[in-house]
């Protein structure tokens, strides 16, 4: 096995590149600053391109620019710049174009803080920029997973044609652990029919997301739905613990789901059925499992870096059962004995409406 003890920005661009991308566009900011100083060198090593852009606006249109002529490209930053980037996120939809956006998540609103915060759910999740549309997006919980799911989110945006996102945080981008590259095969860009390579001989291409026809609008927004919706069948991920037997079902993603996971682990030896439910695939979210989930609980508790974004989805999900919230943000983390807490309130309380 060939393994390495990496940061997990460090993880990012190793599995962009063994997917294949050879085209980074990017601009600095805090705490994503590794991998654009990563690939600034490694990037050339293989043959590929780099180019520190003069915005985080300019970034996202030459990933716009690379992935027309058929490239494999990335672009990273961080809050505020993923803010800059949406109307070129709306424009990649709009025409079809597969690129891969990595956010390592601060605090904010504004300029915020460095520190790390899933505060981003909403912008992620719900499209961010202007129009009808939904992202692919993937949620990393470990430096492996920054590994493995960069890597997979270039598959996916190739086969849907929609912009894959990975959205993680400063906490798993500046963490070390191992990563076993062998999880993963040597990739490349795979053949596209579509690209604007020059026409050599045959009919020429043209990309683009202006349709005047509010007809012709609506059945290509249509198509691009129906893209995203064979993704919601073909591509859900999640991962569960102990839910079998659990009258409670934690659900966290990224960071706040490791503390779910300590939570979890922690109830369960004072006694209380605790189980977790970890979406990967945040869009499309995995609402057809966690609603059966829901069915055989008794409550479920979101854990999150945030104000409270990811509970509405589960919400969506609860079939009627109590959802509680146990959040933190500004680069504040939840804390085990948090969650415990809560935990032992909805039991309190079920005793006393029983008794």
């Amino acid at each position: 096995m060939s393994k390495s003890l990496l940061k997990g920005n460090i993880a990012v661009c190793e599995g962009a590149i063994k997917a294949g991308c050879r085209c980074f566009f990017g601009y600095p900011i805090t705490p994503q600053n590794e991998i654009p100083d990563y690939l600034s060198w490694r990037m050339p090593e293989v043959g590929g391109t780099f180019l520190q852009a003069e915005s985080e606006v300019a970034a996202i249109n030459m990933v716009y620019g690379a992935s027309c002529a058929g490239a494999r490209a990335l672009t990273t930053s961080s809050s505020p710049g993923i803010s800059l980037m949406q109307e070129g996120i709306s424009y990649l939809v709009g025409a079809e174009l597969p690129a891969v956006i990595v956010n390592v998540a601060r605090g904010g609103p504004g300029l915020g803080n460095i520190a790390p915060s899933q505060s981003d759910y909403f912008q992620a999740t719900k499209g961010g920029g202007h129009g009808d549309y939904s992202l692919l997006v993937l949620a990393p919980w470990s430096v492996q997973e920054m590994f493995e799911l960069t890597y997979d989110a270039f598959d996916l945006s190739d086969r849907y044609r929609i912009p894959a996102m990975v959205l993680t945080d400063g906490i798993l981008g500046q963490m070390m652990e191992p990563v076993d590259f062998d999880t993963r095969e040597e990739a490349s860009s795979p053949p596209k029919p579509w690209i604007t390579d020059g026409a050599k001989g045959r009919k020429k291409n043209i990309i683009n997301s202006l349709y005047i026809d509010p007809d012709v609008l609506y059945q290509h927004n249509l198509k691009l739905r129906a893209r995203f919706e064979e993704a919601r069948r073909e591509e859900i991920r999640y991962e569960e613990h102990l839910t079998e037997d659990a009258d409670i079902v934690l659900v966290a993603y990224g960071t706040s789901a490791r503390t779910a996971y300590s939570a979890c682990e922690a109830a369960r030896e004072r006694g209380f059925k605790v189980g977790m439910f970890r979406p990967i695939t945040l869009s499309p979210f995995p609402e057809e499992r966690l609603s059966q989930l829901a069915e055989q609980c008794r409550g479920l508790v979101t854990v999150e870096m945030s104000l409270g974004q990811l509970v509405y989805d589960v919400r969506l999900c609860s079939q009627g059962r109590p959802v509680h919230l146990v959040s933190k943000t500004a680069g504040l983390i939840p804390e085990v004995g948090d969650v415990i807490e809560v935990i032992q309130e909805h039991f309190a309380l079920e005793e006393a409406r029983s008794g």
